[in-house]
């Protein structure tokens, strides 16, 4: 548990989500910028009682698929790559003993849900298509917002895995390169219970790593040798707030081994403007097309 960095800036949200000066100019500089009081505390409640909702409906013995960024092994699992446009649900691995065999209720054992939540459910869909979220995504320079990707992330007690230091445009690579991440607190998230940590500046670097596909595989790609600089910052979110994350601006989370979990929603964008990389991890089918906010 990490719990000794600097807490970033956090600015209260307008009432209809666009943007001051002040706060466009903040997330130029740092590649984040935090929203709080984005979205009401029975919006947040709605999607918790959503999930619960999926958890409930969900059999944990049809599959036992994990999800972990120390070793990237769900890029093996078929189950993953054909997720893009499904509901799946990955397991933390804490969540089983040496045997394989779970050791916790489903409801404490799962990692993240996803990944077309926002297409597929209705309360996601709701939520995540609000005029608030659009007047924001536009001010933020998305002229064609394409909303492609969603996750529901757990960070369960005591399991909930560390995600280490990466950039969303290597996994949602666009040309140019405009993905961008709306992360949104459902419960308290801070340095106790595993909240996101920024660093600061660190998209001014570029593009890192590539996660594509070569062939039927998945790689991870070095496409850099730059050093990112800038410190690493708390990214400390009340319930209700909205973490904007840039493409390219490294971030993380650390383990939580509180008695508290740390759910959260995320949503990623790209300009429909852009060229969407073809070799991407995430593809959709023919009929199911990335769609904006209408």
């Amino acid at each position: 548990m990490q719990s000794d960095l600097p807490v970033a800036k956090r600015f209260v949200s307008t009432a209809d989500g666009r943007p001051t000066p002040e706060m466009l100019a903040f997330y130029e500089e740092n590649g984040f910028l935090i929203l709080e009081g984005f979205a009401s505390d029975a919006a947040c409640d709605a999607l918790k009682a959503r999930i619960a909702g999926l958890v409930d409906a969900f059999d944990p013995e049809s599959v036992r698929s994990t999800f972990s960024t120390d070793d990237q092994a769900h890029a093996r699992d078929l189950y993953f790559k054909e997720s893009g446009d499904k509901i799946r649900f990955f397991f933390e691995t804490g969540a089983f003993d040496a045997e394989g065999e779970l050791v916790k209720p489903k409801h404490q054992a799962l990692n993240k849900i996803g990944h077309a939540l926002h297409d597929l459910d209705p309360e996601f869909d709701r939520f995540s298509r609000s005029e608030k979220l659009s007047n924001l995504a536009e001010a933020l320079g998305l002229q064609d917002p394409g909303l492609v990707q969603s996750m529901v992330i757990m960070k369960q007690p005591f399991i909930g895995g560390e995600v280490g230091m990466h950039q969303d445009s290597t996994f949602l690579y666009t040309s140019p390169m405009t993905t961008t991440g709306f992360w949104f607190a459902l419960e308290d998230a801070d340095q106790s219970n595993g909240c996101l940590i920024g660093q600061a500046g660190g998209h001014k670097a570029g593009l890192l790593e590539r996660f594509h596909y070569d062939g039927d595989d998945l790689i991870m790609e070095k496409t850099s040798d730059a050093k990112p600089q800038g410190p690493q910052e708390a990214l400390e979110a009340p319930k209700g707030t909205l973490v904007v994350i840039h493409g390219l601006v490294p971030h993380s989370s650390a383990s939580n081994t509180s008695a508290r979990s740390r759910e959260a929603y995320a949503l990623h964008m790209f300009d429909r403007k852009a060229d969407w990389a073809e070799d991407n991890w995430l593809k959709r089918a023919s009929d199911m097309p990335v769609r904006g906010f209408a």
